[in-house]
């Protein structure tokens, strides 16, 4: 073996190469395997006490051992301070998600909501991402669901609207909501402007933990209704009355010394982890969701707990407390980190007794019963993709299984989807729709569409991870159709080089009947699974998960483009301005009828806009 062929060497030796021009200033360092892929980050308070540490031959827990062992190079930044080097951490670990790392792998984010500012008649709706509208935010809310039922208390309550500006401004008589008693109506005068703000400040005032005196002012305007033989107007204000005391009454189990806080419990066995997080804002529980980080057999709960704070909180403003079940190795540090990123006082507890210890409870017996539910699922799902093994002669149980569906109506709006299942159930994050593109297909052609998703699919594929170590590639492809679909997907993947992925068809069989499928493989008789095989509703819950996904996503391209304009192609036209447009005019065709005069006159269009509208139409002829 020639010099320039010899592995380059790994471990101790090469970190104590780095000692030499390392000082004492606080940073992050990452670490790097013989392909250059970070295998961990880390922050120190002095990089090179942190980093002699590795430099030991012995001392080291399993799974940091095996890290120094792949370490090959390591790269450093330095920071002002240590808060400052928490906060860089987490931020790599999020982007480069290290294979040593404890990990948070499910990071969305949580829907609000949202009462707007820039109309007479607010609106209150559900908003989820950046908060660029005007408006009172309020949240975070767990779940669509926590949100959609406080949504409909507040209605009932408060009576506000939830149509949109354009919906609102088009009507001329009250909408389903007025007829249930779910809104007031402002859109046709049924309530004042005035009368309306108010309700709206009743409804931020209960947002925000405020609502006593509310009920007794409902109660003194129902009588003063009364009096004034308003008897409709007091009935009204009757229900909005009963429906404010059942809500209060549900909240009943809301806590009574915490007001805005975070519950975060942790629970761990068998090498897995999880975490529960409450949501406690004004005094009031808007939900829990469960987190499970990846975790290795050999990291504690300080550990696992810091990791996923820091990493949870790197993209969101963190409540006044948090209330945990474990302390965390750096507790000052990260509250002061957490603190520089909201500039105020973030508390971290870990409660021993009273009520928040009480919460800590709830949460900590949440999270061990969610783990145990994922441990027995995950155990069957590992049984049901042994089976799939055995039941299809593969080599070895898939851990990455893609199943392929195209939908269509005689040929229009044709999309491709692929879905993805593995030893976590259907990972749905790495779900991909297809648009089909090609201009030549005959309508309605399913090998040609499958032939023009499966070449994206494989070509990017091989560009992006020829190595297949990215864990992108499939272990196996189910493909909704007979022989015929197994056949030219086969001719696909020989074009690209790639033979080894087994490939089975998933034929409906007699009748079309679900159970009595066929399944097709290359170069072996057509075979079938026994209508009481787990294998078998196994494969039809992929393949049904495939078709649903198809059908979400066509529909979804259809709609959309019953809602295309032609407004839609003019430059700087964006939904703002179609919309003002379409609520001025009445159609897109008035629009392009429109004069230079009038198409100025439209609230939000520029006089250089207008020229453009005006323009594009007329040059169009």
């Amino acid at each position: 073996m020639s010099e320039t062929e010899k592995a380059a060497p790994t471990g101790h030796d090469v970190i104590q190469g780095y000692l030499k021009t390392l000082d004492s200033s606080p940073g992050v360092y990452r670490m790097l395997d013989s392909e250059s892929r970070v295998l961990y980050v880390g922050k120190a308070r002095n990089l090179r006490a942190r980093v002699s540490s590795y430099a030991r031959p012995s001392g080291h827990s399993p799974r940091i051992g095996r890290m120094i062992n792949n370490t090959t190079s390591m790269m450093f930044l330095t920071t002002k301070t240590e808060t400052e080097a928490l906060l860089l951490e987490q931020n790599l670990i999020k982007q480069l998600k290290p294979k040593f790392n404890v990990l948070l792998r499910d990071d969305k984010s949580f829907p609000n909501i949202l009462v707007t500012k820039e109309h007479e008649y607010p609106q209150i709706k559900k908003h989820r991402g950046a908060k660029k509208e005007k408006g009172a935010y309020y949240g975070p809310f767990a779940s669509a669901g926590a949100v959609n039922r406080t949504l409909n208390q507040l209605q009932r309550v408060f009576l506000l609207r939830d149509c949109s500006n354009s919906q609102f401004e088009t009507r001329t008589r009250p909408c389903l909501q007025y007829q249930i008693k779910r809104c007031s109506a402002p859109c046709v005068g049924k309530i004042s402007a005035e009368e309306y703000q108010q309700t709206v400040l009743d409804a931020q005032k209960f947002l925000s933990g405020k609502s006593k005196g509310i009920q007794t002012r409902l109660a003194d305007q129902m009588m003063q209704a009364s009096d004034e033989m308003e008897f409709e107007r007091a009935a009204a204000l009757r229900d909005r009355i009963k429906a404010l005391t059942q809500v209060q009454t549900a909240q009943g189990i809301n806590p009574k010394g915490v007001s805005e806080a975070d519950i975060i419990a942790l629970h761990m066995s068998d090498g897995e982890a999880c975490v529960q997080v409450f949501f406690i804002r004004s005094g009031q529980n808007w939900g829990n969701h469960d987190y499970y980080p990846r975790v290795g057999d050999d990291v504690d709960a300080p550990e696992v707990l810091e990791a996923f704070i820091g990493q949870f909180y790197d993209q969101r403003d963190p409540p006044p407390q948090l209330i945990l079940s474990h302390d965390i190795e750096n507790p000052d540090l990260m509250a002061d980190a957490l603190a520089s990123k909201i500039d105020r006082k973030v508390e971290l507890l870990v409660p021993q007794r009273g009520e928040k210890a009480e919460l800590v409870d709830g949460a900590m017996r949440n999270a061990r019963e969610s783990l145990a539910r994922k441990m027995a699922e995950s155990a069957t799902q590992t049984k049901l993709l042994k089976g799939l093994a055995d039941a299809f002669e593969l080599p070895k149980p898939p851990e990455r299984i893609e199943i392929y569906d195209n939908s269509h109506i005689q040929g229009a709006f044709a999309v491709g989807a692929m879905v993805v299942a593995g030893q976590e159930g259907m990972i749905k994050n790495q779900y991909r729709k297809f648009n089909i593109r090609g201009d030549e297909l005959t309508p309605g052609d399913d090998f040609g569409m499958m032939k023009e998703v499966l070449t994206r699919r494989f070509k990017r594929l091989i560009k992006e991870d020829p190595d297949r170590k990215e864990g992108h590639w499939p272990d196996l492809l189910l493909i909704d159709g007979g022989a015929g679909q197994v056949s030219a997907v086969r001719e696909i993947m020989r074009d690209y080089g790639v033979e080894d992925i087994p490939m089975v068809g998933v034929a409906k069989g007699v009748d079309r009947d679900a159970g009595k499928e066929e399944f097709h493989r290359t170069g072996k008789p057509v075979m079938a699974l026994r209508h009481n095989d787990p294998v078998l509703y196994f494969v039809q819950r992929m393949r049904d998960e495939a078709h649903r996904f198809a059908i979400g996503t066509h529909r979804a391209k259809r709609a959309k483009s019953v809602g295309a304009t032609p407004l839609d192609d003019v430059p700087g036209v964006g939904a703002a301005r179609k919309r003002a447009l379409l609520a001025h005019f009445g159609s897109a065709k008035a629009v392009a009828r429109a004069n230079l005069h009038d198409l100025k006159a439209v609230e939000g269009v520029s006089g250089a806009l207008a020229d453009t509208i005006y323009a594009y139409f007329h040059e169009k002829g």
